[in-house]
């Protein structure tokens, strides 16, 4: 009966979090913000934005401005985009997706079919291709995958970029639509094509594409200073960018990837605001550009505004959405004793039903500080939605299960470090 009620008045100082959670998440993925990528400014909507929540909360600039800015090249797509297939204008996100390396183009286009055992011959491959250009029958190359096994697909991977280097490509496919960004642009285009019972004998596709150079994003940082005199220090990170959009009609909310892990660092920062863990400095680090390859991450640490040694621990949230399946803990095999620590304070308030571990892995923004030596993890939830860099990647589609738990267990984890 005492555990019970210790149980639940542990959790009446965050019941309106997940409240929280789910407005922050909401409104980072709105189409006033464009999927926080490279086009109408949507990424720098997005800083802005935190910067106004982190004041809002009561967290101070780490140092003179809540901003860290830097510049990368980008390519982006700001105006139309057409793809018609046999007088069938077909939709974007669903039907196709463009590469995020295509140029500018607009034209008809008229492919030779090669099959997966041409592709994996170079020989056989480079012979087609130059008959394709030689004899001008064809003016594009079509990639019908559509029963290519995984394993078998894998033997060829980038073979679509690779040949739109000299023409353009179409991908047939069947498995999930997935995009991203690149910065830099193919010399042809390459479309992955997700719809059957075409005939694909009259295709036009139009691509208003846009190579941003020296784009400038920011990072956007904030704090809670310790009294304690040469306190050390906790980093909560999150990256808040996503993949903007793809033409003026479609965007990718990117929900779970990241709206929600920049919603619940705001709820972090919120907790720790009314319950200061006294005996360290918080930091707080929303970053820019890393669906482009981790780029803000890296920067700040080549730019740290923090000696990188007095971190005791960093804590990235990257797709943290659900949890109904528990929570996976990248570098959990590096840092064996914090892992420890994390499952003891799940097992003894019994906030999530698993706690996975997982070894190192460059796949989020706390790679570059485990480079630099700092104790990381990066912390992913596991559950039902599985939308990944898809325009299905939406509000609606998080249930938040776990959300008010996850925020509590981080809590409590990082006051015992």
């Amino acid at each position: 009966m005492l555990k019970r009620f210790l149980l639940i008045f542990l959790y009446l100082p965050v019941f309106g979090q997940v409240e929280s959670i789910k407005e922050d998440v909401s409104i980072l993925c709105s189409p006033t913000f464009h999927g926080r990528g490279y086009v109408e400014n949507g990424d720098e909507i997005a800083a802005n934005y935190l910067a106004q929540r982190f004041k809002q909360i009561g967290l101070k600039p780490l140092k003179n401005s809540y901003f860290q800015n830097f510049r990368f090249d980008v390519n982006s797509f700001p105006g139309s985009l057409h793809f018609i297939i046999d007088q069938d204008t077909l939709i974007p996100g669903i039907d196709y997706l463009i590469d995020p390396g295509c140029p500018n183009f607009n034209g008809n286009l008229n492919p030779k079919s090669l099959s997966f055992e041409i592709c994996r011959n170079q020989e056989k491959l480079i012979a087609e291709i130059k008959q394709i250009l030689t004899q001008k029958e064809f003016n594009a190359v079509l990639l019908d995958f559509r029963t290519t096994p995984k394993d078998s697909l894998a033997l060829i991977r980038g073979i679509g970029e690779e040949i739109a280097q000299i023409l353009p490509v179409v991908e047939w496919v069947n498995q999930k639509l997935t995009w991203s960004v690149s910065q830099e642009q193919l010399n042809f285009p390459l479309v992955q094509l997700h719809k059957d019972s075409l005939k694909l004998q009259d295709i036009r596709l139009a691509i208003e594409a846009k190579l941003v150079k020296d784009h400038e994003s920011k990072n956007v940082i904030a704090c809670i200073k310790s009294k304690k005199k040469k306190a050390k220090t906790i980093v909560f990170t999150a990256h808040y960018d996503h993949l903007g959009r793809m033409g003026k009609s479609t965007y990718f909310p990117g929900a779970n990837d990241n709206a929600s892990g920049v919603a619940t660092l705001l709820a972090m920062a919120e907790k720790c605001m009314k319950n200061p863990i006294q005996h360290y400095n918080i930091v707080f680090i929303a970053f820019a550009g890393e669906e482009v390859g981790l780029l803000g991450s890296k920067y700040f640490v080549e730019h740290p505004l923090m000696d990188l040694k007095k971190i005791q621990f960093l804590i990235n949230l990257d797709i943290m959405g659900s949890g109904e399946d528990g929570i996976t803990v990248v570098n959990a095999t590096l840092f064996n004793d914090a892992f420890q620590a994390l499952t003891q304070t799940n097992a003894d308030g019994q906030f999530l039903s698993q706690i996975k571990s997982r070894g190192p892995a460059a796949n989020s923004d706390h790679y570059w500080f485990t480079q630099k030596q700092v104790p990381s993890f990066f912390i992913y939830t596991m559950g039902p939605n599985k939308n990944y860099h898809d325009v299905h990647d939406t509000y609606e589609n998080l249930t938040f299960a776990k959300s008010n738990a996850l925020v509590e267990l981080l809590y409590q984890f990082a006051a015992k470090l």
